[in-house]
């Protein structure tokens, strides 16, 4: 009997609603322990104790709140699909709409295929043709085994979301990492003078065992957690910088500038768009929607383009 690789790897899916559920549990248990049991009944105490235990229940409301919106916006958003029958724009269309997409880019995806330019040098194609998709592959598209369908500038797989994450969620995707790594470390923080007491309080009977086990358990979490994003994030920094997906990263010559890379500045743009004001929000303009191609995901400006 024949297994069908790509058939398991769907069965992946099943996994992230359990990631769902266990990362709701890891928030309720982090609210329980940090707004219930400890800041919040410090907001009785009067004084200065009173203020600061106001400043941090309003600053850990704040972060879970663009922490969640940011989560669902990964989870329900469509990281972008390949439209149906989906070709490059031929000669004539392209004069039309006046894009920068060169000739070469307009060709019928079949008739792409691999060529070497007069240094020897392997030039790949940026427009392709997935024969599980039986549609056009735009460039920077890669096939997801897991969802089972082309994703237009795909960049990972996320079981923690249940989707992919691409052109059109990434976004979201680095700020969710941005506010959980905020939440988790603050949550460290504030939590970790209930932690330290946790063993003369343990001893000593001073506190019910069920919230002793609850300050350590969410301690120990959230720094965990903490330390692990931290390192997400500065490799997310460094792929946003360079324009690079963590798919593209292999695909990389190094002593070769990545054609993809326009700068900070550019490449910054190209996921989270010109409006200063919606950045650390998960939303996207309508005007960065019509002015930015890459935030839809089909086409991408080069170095060719850019130094033409």
């Amino acid at each position: 009997m024949e297994i069908n690789l790509f058939k398991l790897c769907s069965g992946l899916k099943v996994i992230g609603y359990f990631m769902i559920l266990l990362v709701a549990a890891i928030i309720s248990l982090s609210y329980y322990a940090v707004v219930v049991v400890t800041w919040g009944p410090e907001l009785l105490s009067g004084g200065l104790h009173s203020f600061l235990a106001f400043f941090i229940i309003i600053m850990f409301h704040f972060l879970l709140i663009m922490l969640l919106w940011s989560y669902f916006m990964v989870v329900f958003k469509d990281p972008g699909s390949v439209p149906d029958n989906w070709k490059p724009l031929t000669e004539e269309e392209v004069l039309e709409a006046g894009s920068s997409l060169t000739l070469s880019e307009s060709i019928e995806p079949e008739a792409f295929t691999s060529t070497h330019s007069a240094d020897g040098r392997e030039r790949r194609p940026q427009v392709g043709y997935c024969s599980r998709c039986q549609n056009g592959k735009p460039p920077r598209c890669h096939h997801c085994s897991v969802c089972q369908r082309c994703v237009l500038k795909m960049d990972h797989h996320c079981v923690w979301v249940v989707n992919c994450v691409g052109a059109r969620n990434y976004k979201f995707f680095l700020l969710f990492l941005l506010y959980t790594f905020l939440e988790t470390t603050m949550d460290t923080f504030i939590l970790l003078p209930s932690f330290i007491d946790f063993f003369s309080e343990a001893k000593n009977h001073s506190t019910s065992p069920g919230n002793l086990a609850v300050i350590f358990l969410t301690f120990v979490l959230n720094l965990a957690f903490a330390l692990s994003l931290l390192c997400f994030v500065v490799m997310h920094v460094s792929l946003l910088s360079s324009n690079t997906t963590t798919i593209e990263v292999h695909e990389k010559r190094r002593g070769i500038r990545w054609k993809y890379d326009l700068g900070r500045k550019k490449n910054f743009e190209q996921v989270f768009g010109t409006k200063k004001a919606l950045w650390f929000f998960p939303l996207v303009s309508k005007e960065d929607l019509n002015n930015i191609p890459a935030l839809r995901g089909l086409e991408f400006p080069t170095l060719s383009d850019s130094e033409g």
